[in-house]
């Protein structure tokens, strides 16, 4: 006779064992047909699963966060079934839920077109009006290796022989269609109200350029019509906004086949990185860091005392000389416990701040790639702090303030806070990492901010605080991180004299603000449109001549604001002052300064701004002071 608890607190018993729908129902007709999902016992469960025990029971809908990605994992099921209608001949592989939708990678003789994914959905919405139950099975491996030979589908053949373990999988059957998977997944088809096909791409088969090369399918489903078509116009912005493009435009940087995931930076990019890094040093600097500079290429048996090579060889480069084996920086830590170690450290040394734009590279898939958000070869702004114990959570509330104060800096004032904790392969005994959870968890509340749970979500060495942005468009970017180690430090052998004499272990905590300067930049493109805030823009002032008369003059005043620090370029070339202007705002540039005959004779400037804002004539004098101010307040939205 189980008794159900749900989230309002209130309790139902049941005679025998009942479904989540059967509970749902005896709930409201409502909340019946709306349940896609329960969780129970804080897990996700379809809606056909029985509940035989007493436990806590919450039915998920469309309007869960949950029930959006059940939702879409169920949709992506759909869509390859109606491709599969379509196009019997071709193979499905892989379907995951992705961030705002799904995609499935298909093996097919010829690329799909736009006029097959408008056939595609089309179909998909066949399917739904069908309204053709999910049902849940579960078979041996050596049934579902038979009967997936037997469909011709070698890719699933080939997923489920690769799967350790010999424990029995699940499968979802709608109609004809089967597929391997975890679920939960809606219980019919008629549960899809609104869906988009969103555009197709090659995508190797398991993201290896060595293998054949498949066609994903990328689409997106909503609870209703109005959340599509609001996420359908932010996806139209994000397209005007990607980085990528915006990048090309304004010649920030490229990327070239025989460098793959690494950058080429171009003049005016490098003066954004070069002014992002000025910034952090004179910040960290004042915040009691000392900066240093470790090697690229480090012998192969560091990461294997670190335990990097054990989680992390298949993401390292290495290289052979000498007869030895070196690995290329993937990360700085390991590096940095080894300048701790030089020489024997008191508690007196101690917070020991290290700091380093460390150059790190990793092997990176290369349909996993994408611009400057991920990349093989890129700069963290790292540090590491080593403290004692009783000085995390000091040192965790002063980094916080910190990082609080650059995110502002670049204009962004919404922060989520995430603590990751223990995940299943790790390092270090349960009682470390109970400690190291209570400092973060006690820091986080002290803090008196919100902050959500990600279970198991951790470092292999520690749990993590995670900082992530909100974008102008709502979209999350996960960048900042602060994450405590007892580990490492012990197995690379770093100790302090204690004040009673004794040598200990210092704690280490790993931190990063910015995350990578390649991905950073990207946030920042993005979320500006490539209009960078005055303090960032690679060149911030333009100086423009009418006609040749005034060529000398604007070469003055290049070169008054230039003796002054600010970026700055004159345009004397004989064209139209409406052709020069109208190109230069195409290219971000913040203000633009006109001469004519009247500037000349009186020593001003007129003054325009990137969104067409005419600020009429000013003094040299009193522009520069105009520009000084702009450059002060750098991204900020307010004076906090």
């Amino acid at each position: 006779m189980p008794t159900v608890v749900l989230p309002d607190g209130s309790s139902r018993s049941f005679d025998g064992p009942v479904s989540v729908a059967d509970i749902a129902a005896s709930i409201g007709a409502g909340l019946a047909r709306a349940a896609l999902a329960g969780r129970v016992d804080g897990k996700l469960v379809d809606t056909s699963y029985t509940v035989d025990h007493d436990c806590e029971l919450a039915i998920i809908t469309e309007r869960d966060t949950d029930g959006l990605e059940v939702l879409r994992h169920s949709c992506a099921h759909l869509m390859a079934q109606a491709v599969q209608r379509l196009f019997p001949e071709a193979q499905v592989t892989i379907g995951p839920v992705v961030e705002d939708g799904f995609f499935y990678d298909f093996a097919y003789e010829r690329p799909f077109t736009p006029e097959d994914l408008e056939k595609i959905e089309a179909k998909m919405r066949e399917i739904v009006a069908e309204n053709l139950p999910v049902e849940r099975s579960v078979m041996s491996r050596e049934e579902a290796v038979a009967m997936f030979e037997g469909m011709g589908e070698k890719y699933k053949v080939e997923i489920i022989k690769s799967i350790p373990g010999d424990e029995d999988l699940s499968f979802y059957r709608q109609g004809e269609f089967i597929d391997l998977c975890r679920g939960p997944h809606v219980p019919e088809t008629g549960k899809f109200k609104a869906f988009k096909l969103t555009n197709v791409a090659g995508a190797y088969w398991r993201g290896d350029a060595s293998n054949e090369m498949l066609q994903r399918i990328h689409g997106t489903a909503w609870g209703d019509k109005k959340a599509l078509e609001q996420y359908l116009q932010r996806l139209e912005e994000a397209e005007k906004r990607d980085h990528r493009k915006i990048g090309k435009k304004l010649s920030l940087f490229h990327f070239q086949e025989e460098a793959p995931g690494m950058v080429f930076w171009h003049p005016k990019g490098w003066a954004i990185y070069q002014t992002i890094q000025a910034y952090m040093q004179k910040l960290q600097r004042a915040n009691g860091y000392q900066e240093i500079r470790t090697p690229q290429l480090v012998d192969y048996s560091l990461w294997e005392r670190s335990g990097h090579a054990d989680k992390f060889a298949e993401q390292m480069f290495s290289v052979e000389s000498d007869s030895r084996l070196y690995a290329i920086k993937p990360m700085n830590c390991p590096c940095h416990i080894q300048v701790f170690n030089q020489g024997l450290r008191s508690y007196r040394d101690l917070p020991l701040r290290l700091a380093e734009f460390g150059s790190c590279h990793r092997y990176e898939p290369s349909g996993s790639m994408h611009g400057l958000m991920r990349v093989r070869s890129f700069t963290q702004d790292d540090g590491h702090i080593f403290c004692a114990e009783s000085s995390i959570q000091d040192e965790v509330a002063i980094f916080m303030k910190l990082l609080f104060g650059v995110y502002k800096d670049f204009g962004f004032d919404e922060i989520i806070l995430r603590l990751s904790t223990r995940p299943e392969k790790r390092v270090g005994s349960d009682e470390l990492w109970d400690k190291s959870e209570t400092a973060l968890k006690q820091a986080l509340n002290n803090s008196g901010l919100q902050w959500e749970l990600l279970p198991g979500e951790g470092a292999f060495y520690g749990p993590k605080i995670e900082f992530s942005l909100k974008d102008c468009m709502g979209r999350i970017q996960q960048c900042g991180t602060i994450q405590v180690d007892f580990s490492m430090p012990d197995r690379l052998g770093a100790q302090f004299v204690a004040e009673d004499g004794s040598r200990q272990v210092p704690v280490m905590l790993h931190r990063a603000i910015l995350g990578s300067f390649e991905r950073f930049i990207g946030v920042l493109i993005e979320h500006y449109a490539g209009a960078l805030p005055v303090w960032l823009a690679p060149e911030q002032v333009v100086v423009l001549n009418i006609t040749d008369k005034q060529a000398a003059y604007c070469e003055s005043v290049q070169k008054s604001l230039s003796d002054k620090g600010f970026r700055v370029s004159a345009d004397l070339r004989n064209e139209k002052i409406g052709f020069k202007i109208r190109e230069h705002t195409l290219q971000k540039t913040p203000f633009l300064l006109v001469a004519g005959d009247r500037e000349v004779e009186t020593g001003s400037v007129s003054v325009r701004t990137r969104s067409g804002e005419d600020l009429g004539s000013m003094s040299l004098e009193a522009f520069t002071q105009h520009l000084s101010d702009a450059v002060a307040r750098m991204g900020r939205t307010s004076a906090n």
